[in-house]
């Protein structure tokens, strides 16, 4: 339970000549003070004994919430009244309430309900500094809580407490709406630009962005909370995101008593160090002529880079990087596929050394050595640039701007980053308005290196010891984006390691709830969380209940409505494997972080195996897992002579997929040793999907029996004629019963091709299989397809590898009849295919020598970027039917999926292995 704050901070003394009510500021810090309105509330709310914050006896916890408050004071009598400079914690010339006026829930446009829309001024010392504008909302029917909410960027403007939640659920009202009494001010100046830094060349406004607003604001709300409806709150809450972030944070590490519970999501913590940080990609953008300035094709470039990268290190393929620290480990390797040759500009394709330079401005930290900020911080965190972070494209409103060289001071034209690290040189730093930041170096400042650190002491909010603050029982919810493009991901992480390293794991886990959102920006991104922050913290401070894994919905237009679990720090989300990618409840929150490049599935020494391709090739493909070198080597063609081999070195691309030699052919080691990949196409270009097996079903004794591999089944395939100038192809879809004794039937319908197994079909084709020693695989003999199951005569037509995977079988039917038909048919299973048995992320290889990824969940189905609805069981068991979207069908069998399109015009067949 939290420790209640001390009464007589709240304590109402009526003075008996001016009939004033005087109440004691409530704050930490060394400050209490008070405000005299000019009357006296009716004795029927004087406080109960105890004091206002201490309850008698008896009491029961919020839960359900306290009854609503009537206010004992007019709205219409607060306008003009002063507040005392005295009575208010910071040294100031005392506050005014310039306008206090009735808002009535019926008035046009006002969704908020009847309140009492107060707003006045907080008057400076310094004449030549700008007074404090402060709002206080206070509601006709109160529930006895604030809620004071920080503010952003540079500040500057009115935060006028009328906002809803920030990341809060879709369609909840803002609070004051609710019930809560509001306040925000704009920090002690007044702008018509959040970046504009102009006022920090007055110490008293400087001091106030850095903090002192929000105290002085604070204690004039709660007086004027106390003297609309005569008792005081019993819990007080502070919000706040970016700049406001730092300000919640800065207001507890300052004056721990005021409040039970803050939230800070994406929080400006480490003040100093992002614009330090900001600086720094300004010199790596602009000295050197702009050799190191980016355009938005080329931003883009890298950006798409990390994506392919690092998208499917979470098992989904959703343009989301939620394995970060993972996908870290790939830093390298993906700038050396962007660097043009010889690192000189070639153009929009690749980056020359000095844009590289760029991203890894923008991507690595910087750590001080030469000197230190406000509480020994050494270091500013890098933003995720090469982890899934967006600075440029439809997801950001933020840019690397338009030109090589920036005006002087920055504008828009420039990029966002260095636009306000300008600022904050020119204004904060050297107070010099036409000082060119660009030679100012964040590592080594010279001249400027105490100045930096003492405005580090006034602004930033990077002091580990929240001790106070968790002592008397108050609650932390941090939340941070680790696509962030504005205040780095990696600085509150460093602090939240900081605040464990002072107080203790267990004090923050009593305490703190701090989560990390994958695909966020700063309000961007490819992923926005909706939840509700302020009920999860309410719970927490009021009824003990701790929130844990929370569910985030997407609140981003062209994914809006997913879920995703909100992990606790340092877990992410992983997908499970199956079901829907759109639902959390296939996601687990987890901690592991490994080589991105490794691959489970890969054999331990070198290994064989074996399958065929889509021209009826059977082959076997080595593969020697200490040096990725690989050898397809030809045992069965019509095209080329057996024994031709091809061989090449595989480069990893991540999850268990590698670049190979093979005319762009990728190959992905699946699970229960299935290999998927290519070999060059003997005739055309690209390259013929090929897929093998490390087990095979083997039937050398005598007498033969396939009792093992029997079924009945479904049949996709693809029939290649390459006897004419120009390859044809065509999508093959059969029924077929593989027997004990080895002979086969294939049943097919005219139209559909798919038809359930019938003994007595119309068979478009029969015949056996003997088992050949040589080849390690079975000759297919094709027979009279209007005669009797036989095991003797008939034709040598092709072959089939059985693949075993997990002991399932995975027939392969390598066909070589002719030039004018060859391919491959891949059988499953004719039983039911239930929805969520195929689910999960492929990658899949087509006829056509191209790489695709595909997405099977529940009803949806994405191949390549084409979405279609599926349809189980249709047109026969163990098919699941796509609609227009993608117009086919697919089996699956052995983590195996097998889909043939029916669009009438580009026949074909994909072959695809599950992740």
């Amino acid at each position: 339970m939290r420790k209640e704050r001390p009464a007589s901070k709240f304590l109402a003394v009526a003075s008996a000549i001016g009939i004033s009510l005087a109440l004691t500021a409530c704050g930490g810090g060394g400050g209490g003070g008070g405000g005299g309105f000019g009357f006296l509330p009716p004795a029927s709310s004087t406080p109960p004994a105890g004091g206002i914050d201490n309850p008698p006896a008896g009491d029961q916890p919020d839960n359900p919430p306290p009854p609503a408050v009537q206010p004992v004071v007019a709205c219409a009598d607060l306008a003009g009244r002063s507040l005392p400079a005295p009575l208010i914690s910071l040294p100031t010339q005392g506050a005014t309430v310039t306008s206090a006026t009735p808002v009535a829930a019926s008035d046009a446009g006002n969704t908020l309900g009847d309140y009492c829309r107060v707003r006045g001024t907080i008057q400076p010392v310094d004449p030549n500094s700008q007074s404090i504008n402060f709002a206080v909302n206070l509601p006709e029917k109160w529930n006895q809580k604030t809620i004071h909410f920080g503010g952003g960027g540079f500040d500057g403007v009115l935060i006028d407490g009328t906002e809803v939640i920030r990341f809060g659920p879709a369609g909840k009202p803002a609070p004051l709406a609710l019930g809560y009494a509001t306040y925000g001010d704009d920090s002690g100046h007044q702008s018509g630009s959040i970046t504009d830094g102009k006022f920090a060349a007055n110490d008293e406004q400087l001091a106030n962005y850095g903090g002192n607003s929000l105290k002085k604001t604070r204690d004039v709300a709660q007086a004027l909370v106390l003297a609309r409806y005569g008792v005081a709150p019993k819990h007080a809450y502070f919000l706040g995101t970016s700049t406001g972030g730092r300000d919640a944070l800065s207001y507890i590490q300052r004056w721990p008593l005021d409040y039970d519970g803050v939230i800070a999501n994406e929080p400006a913590l480490n003040y100093t160090g992002t614009r330090l940080s900001n600086v720094a990609v300004g010199r790596a953008l602009y000295n050197n002529g702009g050799a190191g300035w980016m355009n938005v094709a080329k931003t883009l470039l890298v950006q798409k880079a990390a994506m392919q990268a690092c998208d499917k290190l979470d098992g989904a393929a959703d343009s989301i990087v939620s394995n970060v620290e993972s996908c870290r480990l790939l830093n390298s390797q993906i700038l050396a596929s962007l660097r043009c040759s010889g690192g000189a500009d070639t153009g929009d394709t690749c980056l020359s050394d000095a844009q590289l330079d760029t991203v890894r401005a923008i991507e690595s930290p910087l750590d001080f050595t030469t000197y230190a900020l406000a509480n020994g911080v050494k270091r500013a965190g890098g933003y995720n640039l090469l982890e899934g972070a967006l600075v440029a494209g439809p997801f950001t409103t933020r840019d690397l701007g338009t030109r090589k060289v920036p005006a002087n001071p920055a504008t828009s034209a420039d990029a966002n980053m260095y636009v306000t690290g300008d600022q904050w040189v020119k204004f904060f730093v050297t107070r010099i308005a036409n000082f060119d930041t660009l030679t100012f170096d964040p590592l080594d400042p010279g001249s400027y290196a105490a100045r930096v650190t003492e405005v580090s002491n006034l602004t930033d909010a990077t002091n580990p010891n929240l001790a106070p603050f968790f002592a008397h029982g108050g609650r932390l919810i941090m939340l941070h984006g680790l696509a962030d493009e504005v205040i780095s991901p990696n600085s509150t992480i460093d602090y939240y390691k900081q605040l464990i390293a002072t107080v203790g794991q267990a004090s923050v886990d009593q305490s703190v709830r701090f989560y990390t959102v994958p695909g966020m920006g700063h309000g961007t991104g490819s992923f926005i969380p909706n939840w509700d922050s302020l009920a999860a913290l309410e719970g927490w401070v009021e009824n003990g209940l701790a929130p844990a894994t929370g569910v985030a919905v997407d609140a981003v237009a062209g994914t809006y409505g997913r879920t995703r679990p909100l992990c606790l720090f340092p877990a992410w989300p992983k997908y499970r494997g199956s079901g829907s990618l759109d639902a959390a409840v296939n996601y687990s929150c987890v901690t592991e972080v490994g080589d991105p490049l490794a691959c489970p599935n890969l054999p331990a020494a070198v290994t064989t195996y074996k399958g065929g391709d889509s021209f009826g090739e059977e082959l076997r493909v080595q593969i020697d897992p200490a040096t990725m070198a690989y050898t397809v080597t030809i045992d069965a063609s019509l095209q080329r002579t057996a024994g031709t081999v091809r061989s090449g070195t595989l480069v990893s691309e991540g999850n268990c997929s590698y670049a190979s030699a093979e005319s762009g052919a990728v190959f992905t080691f699946a699970a229960g040793g299935v290999l998927a990949g290519g070999v060059n196409a003997p005739v055309g270009g690209g390259f013929a999907p090929l897929l093998a097996f490390q087990s095979t079903f083997e039937n050398a004794a005598s007498p033969t029996t396939f009792n093992p591999v029997a079924f009945e089944g479904n049949v996709a395939g693809v029939r290649q004629d390459t006897s004419g100038s120009a390859m044809v192809t065509s999508a093959s879809r059969f029924a077929v019963k593989l027997r004990n004794a080895g002979t086969f039937q294939y049943c097919r319908d005219p139209v559909l091709g798919f038809v359930p197994y019938l003994a007595t079909c119309v068979s478009p084709e029969k015949g056996y299989l003997t088992y050949n020693s040589t080849r390690n695989a079975f000759d297919v003999h094709t027979t009279d397809p209007n005669g009797s199951a036989t095991t003797t005569g008939g034709v040598v037509t092709g072959s089939m590898v059985i693949g075993l995977v997990n002991g399932k079988p995975v027939p392969l039917h390598l066909v070589r009849e002719s030039q004018a038909n060859a391919g491959l048919r891949m059988f499953a299973p004719q039983a039911s295919l239930a929805v969520g048995t195929a689910d999960g992320t492929y990658a899949v290889s087509g006829v056509d020598g191209r790489n695709r990824d595909a997405m099977v969940a529940g009803t949806s189905f994405n191949l390549g970027g084409a979405a279609a609805n599926l349809s189980y069981d249709v047109p026969v068991l163990g098919v699941a039917q796509a609609d227009a979207g993608r117009p086919g069908n697919f089996i699956f069998n052995g983590g195996i999926l097998a889909f043939v399109t029916t669009d009438g015009v580009n026949a074909a067949l994909e072959l695809g292995v599950r992740h």
